[in-house]
Order: structure tokens, then sequence, then C-alpha cells
């Protein structure tokens, strides 16, 4: 019997940071590629509408902010006048989506990958419907990504500007006076900082007695203290039971976690930012019988198939951190898998990161985490110490390590820092190694920089730390 004869030999399901490098790689590979997605650019939410975006109004923010609160004038840099335009500011967010989405088309001509323009879904094994045409493939990688959770009572309207999600409080077109963010996770404090630091009132609104949940316990703590240090409202172990648009803005109805009296909250623009949920709607799923778990993901083994031959999946549908760095290398795991090669991800050592001002970031276990699985040793040392940060006037955060006491192989790093997400790599790449305190502590590290405080902080666990 003849083999049965495709279109593609991979077809990836959605154009974001994991799909598009899935689709890239299978073609390097020497795989017939094609790429389904049904919005108008490339790059999913990552690129459009979350981490590229976000981070060009923050860097924004960040330079607005030290103009306006004195900073510049302190090292010598005076301005006489100066104004916020928002337009422009916008204008550059939208200027550095525009080339990175284009960058991924080019990369998908190069690499000749498919765009198949539309939403796919399945309709039987090995075939997919993109815009009202069949099309075959040996190898499906879902890659749809992830969704803005709602919350009910909370009816998000971006087009209206004033209940919005992540996405619209992007674009807003002018400062709130007060905005309310609900949640207190990353995207909630990142998108607050910036309409702080520009001049809106913010208040978060966090269900836990804490924010930045999963993250350890002394890096929420001391974060807590920056940001409210910035002029960032809490209202912790809050539970949100409702919100009224009107003409001039919200009313948001809270009441304590634990039980008590509603009051109620006025607000120019609250900022839903409770999660995120898979995005599987639409996909056809029962038409291959793939079914999903009960977070609403879809289960995979450790090569990224699903229980259905031929069908794979990965990033934000699949269980893990919603990140997407971890998607990028799922893409490329899966499609040396479907190459016949060995595509490995290593979900241990996923490095977080929050771009705030300073940068949090961390890998590997929390102190609580390890602590759970025996024994630690533990070393901190303070950015006030460090050369770099004290000349940058940079001195809040710290950086910790989290090693076994037996072996001395680092379990985690903890990082508060302005380039902390730059030095998580360090301490992602030595646990990759498995490295322990005493070799990042006798790495030679340049002078002066941020880093040397992660070399300080392993020297910590040692016992002998130089600089304090």
């Amino acid at each position: 019997m003849a083999e049965q004869q495709f279109d593609y030999d991979v077809l990836v399901i959605g154009a974001g940071p994991g799909g598009y490098v899935a689709a890239i790689r299978a073609a390097q590979l020497g795989l017939k590629t094609a790429c389904a997605e049904s919005r108008a650019t490339l790059g999913g939410t990552c690129l459009n509408v979350g981490c590229i975006p976000s981070k060009a109004l923050l860097h924004a923010s960040e330079l607005y902010d030290e103009a306006a609160n004195g900073t510049l004038a302190k090292l010598g840099v005076k301005i006489d006048k100066m104004s916020l335009d928002l337009a422009t500011m916008q204008g550059q967010r939208i200027e550095a989506v525009t080339g990175l989405t284009g960058g991924i088309e080019y990369l998908f001509k190069k690499n000749k990958v498919d765009w198949l323009k539309g939403l796919a879904s399945f309709t039987g094994a090995n075939t997919v419907e993109v815009a009202g045409k069949s099309v075959t493939a040996k190898n499906i990688v879902i890659a749809t990504g992830s969704s803005v959770t709602s919350l009910p009572g909370v009816a998000v309207d971006n087009d209206g500007g004033k209940i919005v999600d992540s996405t619209g409080a992007l674009e807003l077109n002018k400062v709130p006076g007060h905005l309310v963010v609900i949640g207190g996770g990353v995207i909630g404090l990142e998108l607050g900082s910036v309409w702080r630091r520009l001049g809106a009132k913010v208040t978060v609104v966090e269900y836990l007695d804490q924010i930045l949940p999963g993250m350890d316990g002394e890096v929420r703590k001391e974060a807590n203290k920056i940001f409210k240090k910035q002029g960032i409202e809490y209202r912790l172990g809050t539970k949100v039971t409702g919100a009224e648009a009107g003409k001039k803005g919200v009313t948001l109805t809270v009441e304590p976690a634990a039980g008590g009296d509603a009051e109620t909250i006025e607000a120019d623009v609250v900022l839903v930012s409770i999660g995120r949920r898979p995005n599987t709607d639409g996909l056809g799923l029962d038409k291959i019988g793939l079914a999903l778990n009960a977070r609403g993901q879809i289960e995979t083994d450790h090569e990224f198939a699903t229980k259905v031959s031929g069908i794979w999946a990965i990033g934000d549908v699949i269980p893990g951190p919603m990140l997407a760095h971890k998607a990028e290398d799922e893409g490329i795991a899966v499609a040396e898998n479907i190459a016949g090669l060995t595509g490995i991800v290593n979900h241990d050592v996923i490095p977080s990161v929050v771009y705030t001002k300073p940068e949090i970031a961390g890998v590997g276990l929390t102190e609580e985490a390890a602590k759970e699985r025996g024994a630690v040793k533990v070393g901190k040392f303070p950015m006030l110490g460090n050369s770099r940060a004290k000349t940058n006037h940079e001195p809040e955060g710290f950086v910790k390590i989290i090693a076994d006491a037996e072996t001395d192989k680092v379990l985690g790093v903890w990082i508060i820092a302005t380039v902390a997400g730059t030095m998580i790599a360090q301490a992602a790449q030595a646990m990759e190694f498995g490295a322990s305190s005493e070799d990042i502590a006798y790495t030679c590290h340049a002078h002066p920089t941020h880093s040397e405080a992660i070399k300080e902080a392993a020297m910590a666990v040692m016992g002998k730390p130089i600089h304090i």
C-alpha cells in the first residue's frame, strides 16, 4: 500500500514565539513546512500586544521618570523644560512591533515557510481547514498560545478604554488619573508601573496577601516595599466582585478575600490582569479525539507529542509557565524531535523576569520550595555593595543563591536589580551545567559590573563575601 501523500511534512498552528520558531527550525531541518496564523502580523501575543510593546513603553517611561523626578539633574543633566508626548511614545512602541513582526515574515520567506493566513481547525487526523481550504500534514504542531483570563462581574471593553486588559492598557491615549490594576502578578505590575511613572495614581488590588505569586518569598516582600516606595498602592487580600463603567470612570466593588463588608473604589481606568488561559476553542480537538486536562491544557510527553499520533503541542497550551522563551525552546525541541533528532527542554531551568524598575528575575527553586526537599545553604549580597550599582545610583535589590547544603549544587537564584533580566542568564547557564555555588564564586567576573553581585552571593553561600 502506497504511503499517504501530504501537503506538508509539518504544519504549525500559531505563529507566536513557540510556533514561528518551530516552523523555522523544521524548515531548517529540511522539512516542508507551513504555519497557520489568523492575525494580520506574525509573532503572536508576545510581539504584537505583549512582551515587546510593553518593554517599549517600560523603557520610555523609565527615561521620562528619570527626567521628571530629578534623577538626571542629580547626575548633572539639567532639563529646563520637559513634557510628555504620549503620542510619540506610543508611536515608537508601534514602530518596534512593526519592525520585529516584519522580521519574522522575512525569516519565513528566507527559510521557505508557507504562511497560511487564517484560523486553523482540525477536520480529521492530519487534516485542518484554513480559510475554507483543506490542508494535510504528516505532523501538526499546536502552538496557539493563551488569552487573558476573564473575571466574573468585570466586563473588559478595550475600545471603551475604561475597563481594559493588557492589550487595552498598552493603547491608552491619555494618562489616567487613577488606574486600578486587578491582579498583583507580572503583567499588572509592569503595566501599572508604566502609567505610574507617567503620572497616574496606581492601586493594585490582589486577592492573595502578597504580590508576585510563585516567586521567592523574600523577593516578593522586598518588591512590595520597593513598589510602594515608588508610589504604587496596594489592596492585598481583597476580592473584586464587580465593576461598572460610567461616563467618567469605573466604580469597582470589592470585599475582603476572607469575608467582610463590601466597599467601592472609584477609578478612571481598570486593568484586569489575573492571568491567562490556553487558546483551544475552535481548534476542533474533538475531531481528532484529543481531550484537555482539568486546567484546559493539552498534555504531552517529554518529546511534546500528544496522545494522538502525529499531533504535537508546545507553549502556553501545555502545562508549565506561560513564558515566551519557554515556548521558543519547546518550538526548537519539537521540530528536532519530528525530524528524528533529540530535542530536550529542561523545565527545571526556565528563568522568569518582571521588567519593572528594578527588574526582578529568578530561576530554579524558591527558598521555600528548596527547603521542602532538604537542607539548603543561602547566600545573599545587596546591590548596595556592588560598585557599578552604586555608581549608577541603583542601590535597590539583592542577589540570592540557594544551594544544596550537602552537595553545594545551585538550586535557585533570585535577583532584584536594574538589569536582573540580563544577569539571570548566567545563573540559568550555570544551573544547566549543574554548577555549585563554589563554581560561580571562583569564576572571574568583569569589574565593575552588576554581575559581580552574583559572584559575591555565591561567596556568601560559602560564608565569605568580600564587599559586605
